[in-house]
């Protein structure tokens, strides 16, 4: 049975925050010796310059330990004697999440012991023979033992990680600086999608609608030219054929641009035509007690709707699941897929889908493993 894509997140995730809480539990014993004889050598003025510079590298590590298995990204503008101040802490936490990792060993150590004297018939720490209740009372402690070992490690990371915050979190400059940066990143995802969209529309319109009304004035012009009477009523016959099949066309596109049902009756309603309309069979859940902002509503539609797309045509799925809910601040938008997967973020739609998101202030993922499922997850605030 496959283990479902969220939870591979998770396991990764919690892999990598514990490798990352291991090296900071080595370099605490450095920063501990550093902290012991640099607060000595701060007493005199001629050394109080690299003892600070020292401590702002030995912080430097740090932050980017932060950065690389926990995500927290800092602000690199402080001061040495900001970084030898953090360190005094941090050296007390990352010995304490030694520690931590001390006591699994040595229970590890020890459970191998003790399953090893069950299964040789004798009591854990003696050799008496095995009552019916010592695996009993070792499973218990055990599993016991592990809970708790797994909360001292969440402590200790969250602690470093608020430590971090504290001493290193973004100043207002920085802020500013990052806000900044989004903004004009956030504006040429606009000019980006835009004419993306507007490409697309052309597209559409010209591969479609145009095409029909091409013929349409083929089939017009072979009427007006017969003789037979018989022969121009079965070409006007044609002509109205395809001057509705040219209609059908303009509504398709017309919808794809801004479908009537989203501006009118909302989001949930939009969803259902779409689902509707779809080739592969949908099944929509949708759970926002309140309306989103119109301009958020459409950007969930249109990664729902894009989303859908792509899949019809190239997963070769047999079902497609819709999720729309909030969550705090945001909305969530969720399409998963049975297809065959690969689908990549840099794909000509998918990325479409990803600039017009991001021109939302919002975050898009692709999780496509060949083989499949497909999950597309777009995450928009709405304050």
């Amino acid at each position: 049975m496959p283990v479902p894509a969220a939870t591979r997140r998770y396991l990764r995730k919690m892999l990598r925050g514990t490798l990352g809480l291991a090296i900071g539990a080595t370099t605490a014993v450095a920063e501990f010796f550093y902290v012991l004889f640099g607060g000595i050598a701060l007493a005199v003025p001629a050394l109080r310059r690299p003892v600070f510079s020292g401590a702002r590298a030995l912080s430097e590590m740090e932050r980017q330990r932060l950065e690389r298995y926990f995500g927290a990204e800092n602000a690199k503008d402080y001061t040495g004697r900001r970084a030898m101040a953090y360190l005094v802490p941090r050296c007390v936490i990352g010995l304490l999440s030694a520690g931590i990792f001390g006591l699994i060993l040595f229970g590890a150590g020890s459970g191998v012991v003790i399953g090893y004297q069950l299964l040789s018939g004798r009591s854990p720490g003696g050799d008496a023979p095995a009552d019916w209740y010592d695996p009993v009372t070792t499973v218990i402690f055990g599993a016991l033992l592990i809970f708790l070992s797994l909360q001292g490690l969440i402590g200790a990371a969250t602690l470093d990680h608020k430590l971090a915050m504290s001493f290193f979190g973004p100043s207002k400059k920085e802020q500013l600086r990052r806000r900044v940066s989004e903004l004009a990143t956030s504006r040429a995802e606009v000019v980006e999608a835009v004419n993306g969209e507007r490409r697309r529309i052309e597209r559409d319109l010209h591969d479609g609608v145009q095409q029909r009304l091409v013929a349409l004035g083929m089939l017009l012009g072979r009427a007006r030219r017969a003789g037979d009477p018989d022969h121009a009523s079965e070409l006007l016959r044609q002509a109205h054929e395809e001057s509705q099949r040219a209609l059908e066309d303009l509504r398709e596109v017309s919808w794809r641009v801004y479908p009537i049902a989203l501006d009118s009756d909302g989001l949930h309603p939009a969803l259902e035509a779409l689902a509707e309309r779809s080739g592969v069979p949908v099944r929509l859940r949708v759970d926002l007690p309140e309306r989103p902002p119109a301009a958020i509503e459409t950007v969930v539609y249109f990664v729902a709707s894009e989303a859908v797309t792509n899949t019809i045509k190239h997963a070769a799925a047999t079902r497609i699941d819709i999720e729309a809910e909030r969550d705090g601040n945001s909305v969530r938008v969720r399409i998963t897929d049975d297809g065959t997967g690969g689908a990549r973020a840099s794909g000509g739609g998918l990325s479409g889908l990803a600039r017009r998101v991001a021109a939302a202030d919002g975050a898009f993922t692709v999780d496509s493993p060949l083989g499949g499922p497909t999950v597309v997850t777009a995450v928009l605030p709405c304050e």
